[in-house]
């Protein structure tokens, strides 16, 4: 094998183990994804995914270039988990946008856009990490590995979409999904475990913590919404 033939099956491995990274991450935000359109007329649902999976993929590119950077922030990954908490509580107690027609169309697309780069973001520091460090700041192959996803996670989105309108209560999975990310990553704060000991020493119980959190804050949010909804007509 000579020099050419080994660096292009060299690159070729690199861009092999960015795809999976991707892959293992694009399964959740696919589920993210598919919550966050679900509940927008079918008419907007196509392209709050591609402009949501769009605008996450460029958002992880900037995260790629400052992440070294970013776990030096006190609390991130604790901000980051609570705020996907209130993610998870928010997708599951949502109106139907189809049925709340208060609602402007143009605003309840970018509202969904802006939530799947959110919680694309939050879900995706650990995986950039890993990214980066797999290319060794090869931003030619780390571009190429993710563009490669796109569509995989668009056609994800879009069966996720389309099965989470049959059965509605699996947006309860994709919260509890959010809930132990959630926890993850405040179990990973190594500032946080300075102060609260325990997480670091029962990670899954944390987990699990967060993740009976979100579905019970979406359970009442959704009540709520059902009452008002109720009394409203």
């Amino acid at each position: 094998m000579d020099a050419l033939e080994a660096t292009l099956l060299f690159d070729f491995s690199i861009v092999a183990q960015v795809i999976l990274i991707d892959l293992a991450l694009g399964g959740d935000n696919s589920i993210v994804i598919g919550m966050a359109a679900k509940n927008l007329p079918p008419h907007l649902q196509k392209r709050a995914i591609i402009y949501g999976t769009i605008g996450a993929i460029v958002l992880r590119f900037t995260l790629a270039f400052i992440v070294s950077w970013l776990f030096h922030i006190p609390f991130l990954k604790t901000v980051g988990g609570i705020l996907l908490i209130g993610i998870g509580i928010k997708l599951i107690g949502a109106r139907n946008e189809e049925e709340d027609v208060k609602v402007e169309a143009k605003d309840s697309l970018w509202a969904a856009v802006r939530t799947i780069i959110l919680a694309d973001a939050l879900m995706s520091l650990d995986n950039v990490l890993g990214i980066v460090g797999v290319t060794g700041n090869h931003w030619g192959l780390l571009i190429f590995g993710m563009l490669i996803s796109v569509p995989i996670i668009i056609f994800g989105s879009t069966i996720v979409v389309k099965v989470m309108n049959k059965f509605p209560i699996l947006m309860y999975i994709g919260g509890a999904i959010l809930g132990w990310a959630a926890g993850g990553m405040l179990a990973t704060d190594h500032y946080l475990a300075e102060y609260v000991s325990f997480i670091a020493v029962y990670p899954s119980e944390v987990k699990a913590a967060l993740l009976v959190v979100t579905l019970a804050g979406g359970f009442i949010w959704k009540h709520v919404h059902n009452r008002q909804d109720a009394a409203a007509a």
